[in-house]
């Protein structure tokens, strides 16, 4: 359901909980277990509208709702109902103000809407981490096996398990849908008040909101912070929009993708492309230039070739030209998409069919609202709003945070801590305490992990120099792959997983003792590798300093040790 559909209506035993008055634990269990147009409970026949229970609801912080006391509507508006504008909306009622979030979602031009969350909640981290983890018990299903694990079914005379894509796009809509109204729980209980508007700046402290029936209105805030996120870039070429998906579509994809292409080759790109490969999918990759821009070149093609190894294909050096349906009922490419594309260093051009062509070619700010009107500037080049290292933009009343943000990281812990941090300067009494946006960790969720913290090589090469470096590497099979004698992608069996599939690298800089200045891991569990090993890098750990822990044995990450 998307953001502007009306409230879910629900039938189950915990909405006749709720009509005694047990409103907590009413929320909690809805916050849990929302689905996509109902909660199911057995036996219970009780049809409630959920907008009007929450309406009757009592608010934890009903003293905010009054009065904002400035002279204005509001004494804070928030643009933006993602991870940023949430946190910041919340923390920002906690000091006792008055708050207002506006979140629209416009379709895609696939026609994909989506609740209250904003990117990572409902087209981003949580649904790709869910379809990668399905991947990945595909996948490990030689492991069990080799370890005594039994009945995955027959399928060409092998026992390995089959999958259903419409199964998979349900249980993650459904576990996204409950975040959705839990959201929404949440802003209701901490008198935050949530429009599902669209927002376009008049002035400095005035918007005008447009609901769904296409009403406006117009509302105050004393301070506005602008948090709109970004959406999916399309390449400008012929059939791109009438024909390709992007990420916004994917997740919710009601039927199975068939032959895929993926274009591009950034971290989105490479995940949709991995557990698409892991699914038994035809999937290909078309990049122009290199995977992965940005992160450490050495592992960006350590990761691609695992995965061209492991059944995906990689078309490189190559754009697409034009995308057009097959409509003549004779050809044997009858409802396919045929994909021309053109080789960058030869110029010549090939024609491809498929069944799903998925854009991943970048992402553009959401920053088309006037901004001009309220005297805020944008990077001509990027779109992006410039900030101060507080995240005040130009008008001094309006601040930005998240993927919106020139120079910042497109990472939803760094835009929840933002926005968390700002309200905390602007009514928590701690005005300086701003963001360090350097050695942000992050990880990027390909079928072999890649988490990473501080500098790439070439950035550390950049900064200090090449012969100020000193860069340590290692390889490893982890033990649970090791009883292991084949690998199957569903349907063949391929190579099994080779000795030194797993990487590790430290950047050192030789003239501070060898302090850790980047930190690379390819391998399982990635993010729990990474996440502990951040805190030392942001301490400022040496090389001496790894080598005195002790490891976790038998583990991966004891090899930093």
């Amino acid at each position: 359901r998307g953001a502007s559909d009306e409230a879910p209506r629900v039938r189950g035993g915990w909405a006749a909980i709720a009509l005694l008055g047990f409103r907590r634990a009413f929320a909690g269990s809805l916050r849990g277990a929302a689905s996509s147009r109902a909660l199911s409970f057995a036996g219970v026949g009780v049809d409630l509208d959920l907008s009007k229970l929450l309406a009757k609801m009592p608010s934890n912080n009903s003293e905010n709702a009054g009065s904002s006391g400035s002279g204005y509507d509001f004494d804070v508006i928030v643009v933006g109902g993602g991870s940023g504008g949430l946190a910041c909306a919340k923390r920002c009622a906690k000091h006792g103000k008055k708050v207002t979030l506006l979140d629209y979602v416009k379709p895609s031009p696939y026609g994909t809407k989506w609740g209250l969350g904003g990117t990572c909640v409902n087209v981003g981290c949580i649904p790709k981490k869910l379809m990668h983890y399905g991947a990945i018990l595909g996948e490990s299903a030689g492991d069990a096996r080799s370890l005594g694990w039994t009945k995955f079914g027959k399928e060409e005379g092998k026992d390995h398990p089959t999958h259903d894509w419409e199964t998979l796009v349900m249980s993650v809509q459904n576990y996204v849908r409950s975040i959705n109204f839990g959201y929404r729980t949440e802003l209701r209980e901490q008198s935050v008040e949530y429009k599902n508007e669209f927002g376009v700046f008049v002035d400095d402290h005035t918007i005008e909101c447009t609901n769904k029936r296409g009403e406006k209105s117009t509302i105050t805030g004393e301070h506005i912070v602008f948090a709109p996120g970004g959406r999916p870039r399309y390449l400008g070429v012929p059939g791109d929009e009438e024909l390709c998906i992007t990420s916004d579509d994917i997740f919710s994809l009601q039927k199975s993708p068939g032959k895929t292409l993926v274009v591009g080759a950034s971290y989105i790109a490479l995940e949709c492309a991995g557990f698409l490969t892991a699914f038994g999918y035809d999937t290909y990759v078309m990049a122009r230039s290199i995977f992965l821009r940005g992160f450490d070149q050495e592992v960006a093609e350590h990761i691609g070739s695992y995965m061209e190894r492991h059944g995906t294909k990689m078309i490189r050096r190559c754009v697409p030209v034009e995308f057009e349906k097959v409509e003549d009922e004779s050809d044997p490419n009858h409802g396919m998409i045929a994909c021309t594309y053109k080789n960058l260093d030869f110029e010549f051009e090939t024609t491809e069919y498929f069944d799903t062509v998925l854009l991943a070619v970048g992402r553009t700010a959401c920053t088309d609202v006037n901004l001009e009107a309220a005297g805020v500037e944008l990077n001509p080049k990027t779109g992006k709003v410039l900030v101060d290292e507080y995240d005040k933009t130009s008008a001094g009343n309006i601040y930005a945070i998240g993927d919106a943000v020139d120079t910042r990281q497109e990472l939803t812990p760094v835009a929840i801590k933002s926005g968390e941090r700002l309200a905390d300067r602007l009514f928590g009494g701690r005005p300086d305490y701003k963001m360090d946006y350097l050695e942000m960790p992050t990880t990027v969720f390909t079928p072999l992990e890649y988490g990473c913290v501080g500098m790439s090589e070439e950035l550390a090469k950049e900064t200090y120099g090449e012969d100020k470096l000193e860069v340590y590497h290692s390889f490893l099979r982890p033990l649970e792959w090791k009883t292991n004698q084949e690998f199957y992608d569903l349907k063949k069996g391929i190579e099994h997983r080779e000795d030194n599939t797993c990487f590790f690298k430290l950047i050192t800089l030789k003239e501070e003792n060898e302090r850790v200045v980047g930190l690379h891991y390819v391998g399982p569990n990635a993010g729990e590798v990474v996440q502990g090993f951040a805190v030392a890098v942001k301490l400022g750990a040496t090389k001496a300093d790894f080598d005195d822990t002790v490891g976790i044995h038998p583990t991966v990450a004891e090899e930093f040790t």
